[in-house]
């Protein structure tokens, strides 16, 4: 049955990563500025934001979802998130119990790799002033491409013996040794395709063989740079010099611990905010456009309110948001999630019940390429499928691919 997605967190100690996720999820990670801090893998569940379909159908006053919410047509959909601890250089080869960190990322479809830009924290994430955190992504990088390599590389000679004995096919073959990070028969012949690679697989030097594990963790592991501690005096400096190498749409620029501040105020009753808003407002700002009340808003004391004019100036005004919500937005680009809303009724879009009032209970994230016959799996297993129903009740194959738009509104009918 398909997996749901898994976003995984990773970075070096005192990035800022655990603030990150916590900012996304109501889960409480451990978080303190020295290594080591997460030790086990922390499983969570963060929301990400889209375009709900009762947008679409005029309907939104009438959206009331299981999970998550949904706000004049913007969803918060629940994804599973992964916060890894720290890795430090020699992961690889097992430093800062490395391996088992990196054990902990076979499974993710995305990574989303924290780099601290303030350059306040050295490769090991001691406090020091001035590093490039440049260096960081390079690093992270190939710690990932090391695991993965010398895994390979420990069994390659008896892999090209049972490749020829077999008379296999280099997708089967590198499938085989591939499948426990979590891959696929297409996730590896996208891999090879990308390479145009003609020798045999047996003829493979150790050159070919690194630009193949390269290619691969490119396309297994793809990955969105959250680019923290925006707010600090030498973050700009270090931000021009990643963009000088890094792909603009693997960037997010953010400052997790504003976001974190941010909702802090909203339970305490402060501030009105909306996750991912370049806007926040207090009492004495919603008295002024008018509301008497003030939003039912608490009073703010001149050393809050000074906080929180200086996080709109060095964050909100300056990049449009803190930029924690737009990391998830992101990732889920990468991996090319689609939104598919199963219903019961496909006229009401409700669960079928007689007077249904309330639409689009239900909603799953599935990734490109999908196919209509893999989300009836997904979402009643093996139960006998008759048939399924789109848009205006049209039957639909279990063929069909799923895109955003089209084929994400279905009803399926169980029955032989």
């Amino acid at each position: 049955m398909p997996r749901d997605p898994l976003i995984a967190f990773v970075g070096k100690p005192s990035s800022g990563k655990s603030t990150t996720l916590n900012s996304l999820t109501d889960a409480s990670s451990k978080v303190g500025n020295f290594p080591f801090t997460t030790i086990d893998p922390q499983r969570a569940i963060g929301y990400l934001q889209i375009e709900c379909a009762c947008a679409r159908y005029d309907v939104s006053d009438r959206c009331k979802p299981n999970y998550g919410s949904c706000v004049q047509g913007r969803r918060s959909v629940p994804i599973e998130l992964l916060d890894v601890a720290g890795l430090v250089k020699g992961a690889a080869e097992g430093r800062g119990l490395g391996n088992k960190f990196l054990d902990d990322l076979r499974h993710a479809d995305a990574l989303v790799h924290v780099v601290d830009v303030s350059g306040t924290t050295d490769a090991e994430g001691k406090a020091t002033r001035g590093y490039d955190p440049s260096e960081d992504i390079v690093w992270l990088r190939s710690e990932i491409v090391r695991w993965i390599e010398g895994n390979l590389m420990d069994k390659w000679g008896s892999i090209k013996r049972r490749h020829v004995a077999l008379k296999a096919n280099p997708v089967e073959t590198l499938q085989n040794q591939f499948s426990g990070y979590g891959s696929t028969l297409r996730t590896v012949a996208l891999t090879l395709t990308r390479l145009g690679i003609k020798e045999p697989l047996e003829q493979w030097s150790s050159e070919t063989v690194s630009d193949v594990v390269n290619a691969f963790t490119d396309e297994k592991f793809p990955t969105v740079f959250a680019l923290n501690k925006i707010d600090h005096p030498d973050a700009d400096k270090n931000i021009a010099k990643i963009a000088k190498t890094q792909d603009a749409q693997s960037m997010v620029l953010c400052s997790a611990i504003s976001e974190v501040f941010l909702r802090k105020l909203v339970k305490q009753g402060f501030v009105k905010y909306i996750e991912g808003s370049d806007r926040v407002d207090t009492r004495q700002d919603l008295v002024e456009m008018g509301d008497k009340d003030g939003g039912g808003l608490k009073e703010l004391d001149d050393k809050l309110r000074t906080r929180i004019e200086n996080l709109k100036d060095l964050v909100l005004y300056r990049f449009g948001s803190t930029g924690v919500v737009q990391v998830l937005s992101r990732a889920a680009q990468l991996l090319g999630l689609v939104p598919v809303f199963p219903v019961r009724n496909i006229y009401n879009f409700g669960t079928g019940s007689a007077g249904e009032s309330t639409v689009f209970r239900d909603c799953v994230l599935v990734k490109k390429g999908t196919t209509v016959k893999e989300v009836a799996r997904k979402i009643i297993g093996d139960a006998p499928l008759a048939y399924v129903e789109g848009n205006g009740g049209k039957r639909v194959s279990e063929d069909e691919v799923i895109m955003a738009g089209k084929n994400d509104v279905l009803s399926f009918k169980v029955g032989r």
